[in-house]
């Protein structure tokens, strides 16, 4: 009876497998993390041919995701300024004198 099944192997390919994978070590999404996953899944995975998985549905190229998500960034803020003195290097100190 066994010979007649083919084991299959959904629980490690394609999306849902992925995320299981992840979620096992990660030991779970927030909904904001899972959303996101989705968007790159539908949106940046391509495959051989080159096409994405919202190209194949939707029948026309997409600009490419992380570069529209790049372009809305602006130059980073500078870091605010420590309010207490610097302090000392420990360990630099027992190596210079060693």
């Amino acid at each position: 009876m066994c010979t007649k099944y083919q084991r299959t192997s959904s629980a490690i390919e394609g999306r849902n497998g992925s995320l299981a994978l992840h979620h096992h070590a990660a030991r779970g999404f927030s909904e904001h993390s899972l959303h996101v996953l989705t968007i790159v899944h539908k949106f940046d995975l391509k495959r051989p041919d080159g096409t994405t998985a919202a190209q194949r549905l939707f029948g026309h190229p997409f600009p490419d995701l992380f570069e529209s998500v790049l372009s809305t960034f602006t130059e980073l803020p500078r870091p605010r300024q420590s309010s207490q003195s610097p302090q000392p290097n420990l360990w630099q100190n027992q190596l210079a004198s060693a």
